[in-house]
């Protein structure tokens, strides 16, 4: 960790402050010219500034509760951003949630898994870490999965990829006590299936001095501000980004694409650097339970808002998806059930995340 054990570099607050300031502008003056620019260019500061913020409060709160608060924080904060576009969309927007959702869990699956293990394997070769957490992990991930993305395809009480309203909310109540037995399980008396192995190597050892508690509060207002500053710029940025779709005349599923891509930047830089640095317990935490904060979370947040507001909630994925999504949970089955990572694995995972990508395009 470096000085940021002792006091957060200068950069690290000045970028998400800089992008809230034009964020501001954003709003106040909305044609200044190179704005756009300006916008992105806040937009990337500020993940990288993140992944800074949450690498000192994980420093701080130790494993496996540095990893939950930064997956907790983007979901929360994806959540919010789903629930803004549904609100302003209305039933249009009635698919946003799936595929987004969709998205971040084949970002997350075969994405930041696959460049995680890529990245680490190219420095350290073989890498250890615990296979009871990462089988709890996948265990929970499949099964509401299956229940929020496949089942609404099968179910005969209402027609189509959609739960009845009493079926949404039994559905959303089964993801928010999987959601929570996981978390419980991951940082109760089980916690220690989720700490890096200890192989002697001195690169996994912890031997820097943990920050200190106004550096650790620090880091965490300007983490949750950095996560503000990328989804809102994220959402000002939503029109531009639409306009470009549309004229390379990509599906509006691609949309959500976008939405979990920037979302998951702070996590899936965070994971590849954890791995680079021989820590790739924490890349695998950081990837899985974010795929499960993501599903657990954000499917009862919008079924909510669906069954108030009585919109249909269109959640089944199509038979392409649907076959990716069974294929990923399989190879990740396998390629995480040994304990050990290799770079063949990894680039197992980069190569369906890349057919999940161009089939999207060209389905």
């Amino acid at each position: 960790m470096g000085d940021a054990t002792h006091h957060n570099p200068r950069w690290t607050w000045i970028a998400p402050i800089l992008g809230a300031i034009v964020l501001a502008l954003a709003f106040a003056t909305p044609a200044l010219p190179g704005l756009t620019l300006l916008l992105v260019v806040g937009l990337f500061a500020s993940v990288i500034a993140a992944v800074h913020h949450a690498e000192v409060v994980a420093h701080k709160v130790g494993e496996p509760f540095g990893t939950i608060v930064l997956a907790l924080a983007v979901t929360a904060i994806e959540v919010a951003l789903i629930v803004t576009m549904m609100l302003a969309g209305g039933e249009s927007a009635s698919g946003l949630p799936r595929d987004t959702v969709f998205a971040a869990v084949m970002l997350i699956l075969n994405g930041i898994i696959g460049m995680s293990l890529v990245a680490g394997s190219r420095r350290h070769s073989i890498q250890r870490y615990r296979v009871d957490g990462v089988t709890a992990a996948l265990a929970t991930l499949t099964a509401i999965v299956v229940l929020t993305l496949v089942l609404p395809n099968y179910t005969i009480t209402a027609p189509g990829p959609i739960y009845t309203p009493s079926q949404l909310v039994f559905i959303s109540v089964v993801t928010l006590v999987l959601f929570a037995s996981f978390t419980a399980f991951q940082t109760g008396r089980h916690r220690e299936y989720f700490l890096p192995v200890d192989d002697g190597d001195a690169a996994t050892e912890d031997v820097a001095p943990r920050p200190s508690v106004r550096v650790t509060l620090a880091s965490l207002a300007l983490l949750l501000l950095s996560l503000v500053v990328v989804v809102l710029s994220a959402k000002k940025l939503a029109p531009t980004m639409e306009a470009a779709l549309v004229a390379a005349g990509a599906p509006q599923a691609v949309a959500g694409i976008v939405i979990a891509a920037i979302v998951l930047l702070p996590e899936g830089v965070a994971a590849v650097r954890a791995a680079i640095n021989n820590r790739v317990q924490t890349s695998l935490n950081l990837a899985l339970g974010s795929a499960i904060a993501s599903i657990g979370l954000t499917i009862p947040a919008v079924s909510l808002v669906a069954v108030i507001m009585d919109w249909p909630l269109a959640l089944g994925l199509d038979t392409i998806s649907t076959v990716l999504l069974f294929l990923s949970l399989f190879v990740a089955s396998i390629s995480l059930r040994t304990g050990r990572t290799n770079i063949q694995i990894g680039i197992v995972h980069a190569v369906l995340l890349g057919t999940y990508l161009f089939l999207s395009f060209v389905p």
